[in-house]
């Protein structure tokens, strides 16, 4: 008696005395399903899986290449193979099985050495592909489940960090929900305006999750500087102006801690250091002018300043959308990238939207 561990062999032929033959030399060593018309095979495979198909070429309503061609389109049969047993033996009848995705073409009248030396070598070669799509499969689950750990992990880090940078600056809360928001806003519009950019959905998703970091330096910065009610000294000033270096620092130190998985954090260290650099040079840290200054730093740059005229704070009043729009336009291609300047007016709708909606 077979066992119910043994393969499955598909017979399908629409003569019935061949199906009789085949299924007397193979019920040994296989469990055999008959099917005497392509259709039928095709209906058979719906609700139940084989392991292999001996196909007949010549059949009524649908022939054997059609078959094959059918199985090798639908993921669940793709794999199957199929070994054409047919009484066409010219070259170009088996170069056109092996096209249509057949595995082997045997002629009749059978070998029954010859086909059982067949399936057994057909089915091992199933089993070892079978072995190794088991394989990619537990290997890109236990990818995926690291990739996920390793973004959990940025995440909690910049989750963190951000935390820090509130919790120093009373005024930093919202400030860092809107100008996230710009960015992206911003970053996009750049993406379909500006195609010499090439900017690519990673990227701006990247940008968009480090933007909060950009005033992360500013835990750095002495209570009696960062938290002074009235305006700053030229002395204080310059302190404050520290802030962009050293958020480069603690994040440059960060991304060293953490390895390769601090790579991501290259963006949060790009916006942190260049997002206070003018385009015509006058910025600071490092003076940088132009397209020298990373693209990161002038999105960041436009939505900070942008934030910063429209927020109260206790030496200013809070600037009108349209006011606040006027000064930055005197200061296009001074301070900001002309461009980009361009594209965040062209948005202006949004932009006021997002910071109605996450108004102090």
């Amino acid at each position: 008696m077979t066992s119910i561990n043994a393969p499955v062999i598909l017979c399908v032929d629409d003569t019935p005395a061949n199906l009789a033959l085949l299924n007397g030399l193979l019920e040994q060593d296989y469990q055999v399903r008959l099917a005497n018309s392509g259709l039928k095979a095709l209906k058979l495979l719906e609700r139940q899986s084989v392991d292999l198909i001996l196909l007949d070429v010549m059949m009524p309503e649908m022939d054997g290449y059609e078959v094959c061609q059918r199985l090798k389109t639908q993921a669940s049969t793709q794999t199957i193979p199929v070994l054409f047993l047919t009484a066409l033996n010219k070259t170009e009848d088996e170069q056109r099985a092996l096209a249509a995705g057949g595995s082997d073409f045997i002629t009749k009248p059978i070998n029954p050495d010859v086909l059982q030396a067949r399936i057994h070598t057909h089915l091992q070669l199933k089993r070892y592909h079978d072995s190794l799509r088991q394989q990619n499969q537990d290997l890109e689950a236990r990818l995926e489940k690291r990739l996920s750990d390793i973004y959990n992990l940025q995440d909690a880090t910049l989750s963190v960090m951000i935390s820090l940078a509130e919790f120093r600056d009373e005024d930093t809360g919202m400030h860092i929900k809107r100008t996230q928001h710009f960015v992206k806003l911003i970053a996009q519009q750049a993406q379909r305006s500006l195609p010499h950019l090439q900017l690519e959905d990673t990227e701006i998703e990247l940008m968009t999750r480090c933007a909060p970091l950009h005033d992360v330096g500013k835990i750095t910065i002495p209570d009696h500087i960062l938290l002074k009610p009235g305006k700053l000294t030229d002395d204080e000033f310059e302190v404050m102006k520290s802030h962009a270096q050293r958020g480069y620092e603690i994040l440059e130190s960060a991304a060293r801690s953490m390895g390769s998985y601090g790579d991501y954090l290259e963006m949060a260290k790009s916006i942190a250091i260049s997002h206070h650099e003018k385009w015509d040079g006058s910025g600071y840290p490092n003076q940088l002018s132009g397209k020298a200054i990373p693209l990161a730093g002038r999105l960041m740059a436009l939505a900070d300043v942008y934030d910063a005229l429209r927020s109260e704070r206790p030496y200013k009043a809070a600037f009108e959308h349209t006011k606040a729009l006027e000064i930055m336009q005197t200061m296009s291609a001074k301070h900001f990238d002309p461009e980009l300047f361009a594209c965040f007016v062209s948005i202006e709708d949004q932009i006021l939207a997002i910071s109605q909606q996450w108004a102090d």
